[in-house]
């Protein structure tokens, strides 16, 4: 279906978002097949039974762990990646067994379409359907009985879907968002740094819910940060970013209007251009920001960087430490201790040391956030765990019979029970 629809599917993503065809490729259809290759590659090894130990007071006797699949699963997409965050939970659906409903959202309505028009000529109708549909269809879709529901997006929304799913106690996976800080300690490489945080935060218009939301920087590196940053955005999108084929638009004029109200909370030292005709904000830094103000308080979700000055790590750690656990977290360092110390100290759903979002392109390592920021994690075996049901066996034999568990009780046997405890 991405093979032969290729020209389809990127053309529903620039009519919604714009999207820049190698960012089709980047953000959407090159993880889906990295996922797909090792779901095919690995599938029949993850669904083997996994032999645990058996105590010697179950001998004689073999314990297993069977995957079983939960049943049918709903699966409800967000419309910043609105192909990938669809069809990245239904690969380890379908390898775990699994039938499933999409939801796409009605956000990104041409990428919605293309998924309803493509999947049923492609898998199973009796197995996949795809609804359309805005709250209306999704309300309904969550008053039905499912074996799994799997929800990609805000905080307000999964407590929401969470709700509706208690009632009849389905299990969910909640991929949600947060403010996912960029920690530059004393030593980075700020080149290599700014390079890559501007391309995180291009990428997509910024509306990626593991972009870089905020930057902390140590004392002294503030001016040189900003500089290189300057440099990257122009190497990447020219004088005129707004003017640029390879960088996206936002979504709609709702979430134009929001961002366009968050360049006013601090001051614009990179960017701050907007163009509501295109719908296109420039890749904008932002310093002397308020840490009460929206900006600093609710997930950006768009091309606005603030940057933060910290007296050192410590202090980039603590404030961390004070907001909600992000789904992700960033460190530009050339320091091991610096690098230990962060990683047992920041809690979050994922890191990536001296680079952003790269995390997303290894498949096995399970992808998902923590507290606020989600639960439930998938991608690779994480994901095939995710939609199935781990059945605990234990196959017994019949001889020889110990028969110290049976009455008639005694102290014996009591001594014989603790010995095997």
């Amino acid at each position: 279906m991405l093979e032969e629809n290729e020209d389809a599917i990127a053309g529903a993503l620039h009519a919604d978002l714009a999207k820049p065809a190698q960012e089709v490729v980047l953000g959407e259809t090159a993880l889906l097949f990295g996922e797909i290759r090792q779901a095919r590659s690995r599938m029949e090894r993850w669904a083997r039974p996994r032999k645990v130990a058996t105590p010697p007071v179950a001998q004689p006797g073999r314990s297993f762990i069977q995957p079983e699949p939960l049943g049918v699963a709903l699966i409800i997409g967000a419309w910043n990646y609105p192909i990938q965050l669809v069809l990245a939970p239904l690969i380890p659906a379908i390898a775990a067994g699994n039938c499933a409903v999409l939801k796409p959202s009605e956000i990104t309505p041409n990428a919605s379409k293309v998924l309803a028009e493509l999947v049923p000529k492609y898998l199973d109708r009796e197995a996949f359907a795809v609804v359309e549909g805005a709250v209306p269809e999704t309300t309904a879709l969550l008053e039905q009985k499912w074996d799994h529901v799997f929800y990609t997006g805000g905080a307000a929304v999964g407590r929401i879907v969470m709700k509706a799913a208690a009632e009849h106690l389905t299990p969910v996976t909640l991929e949600l968002g947060g403010k996912s800080p960029a920690i530059i300690d004393g030593d980075a490489d700020l080149e290599s740094a700014a390079r890559r945080l501007a391309w995180g935060k291009a990428l997509n218009a910024g509306q990626t819910c593991i972009a870089p939301d905020y930057v902390l920087v140590s004392k002294g590196q503030k001016a040189p940060l900003i500089e290189a940053l300057r440099k990257q955005f122009r190497s990447m999108l020219g004088p005129d970013p707004l003017a640029s084929d390879d960088y996206a638009a936002v979504v709609n004029e709702k979430h134009f209007e929001r961002l366009t109200a968050l360049l006013q909370q601090g001051r614009a030292v990179i960017g701050g251009q907007a163009e509501t005709a295109t719908r296109k904000i420039a890749p904008t830094v932002l310093t002397d920001v308020e840490l009460d103000s929206d900006l600093m308080r609710e997930e950006i979700f768009g091309p606005i960087l603030p940057v933060i000055e910290v007296n050192d790590l410590d202090d980039a750690i603590e404030f961390v430490r004070r907001g909600d656990k992000p789904l992700s977290a960033y460190l530009f360092t050339r320091s091991s201790a610096s690098e230990k110390k962060f990683l047992r100290d920041v809690a979050c759903g994922n890191v990536c040391i001296n680079d952003v979002m790269m995390f997303m392109s290894v498949p096995d390592l399970p992808f998902g956030g923590v507290g606020m920021s989600g639960m439930g994690q998938y991608h690779g075996q994480a994901g095939f765990d995710r939609f199935s049901h781990l059945k605990s066996v234990i196959r017994r034999g019949r001889f020889p019979e110990i028969t110290i568990r049976f009455a008639p009780y005694n102290a014996f046997k009591t001594k014989l029970l603790k010995w095997f405890a």
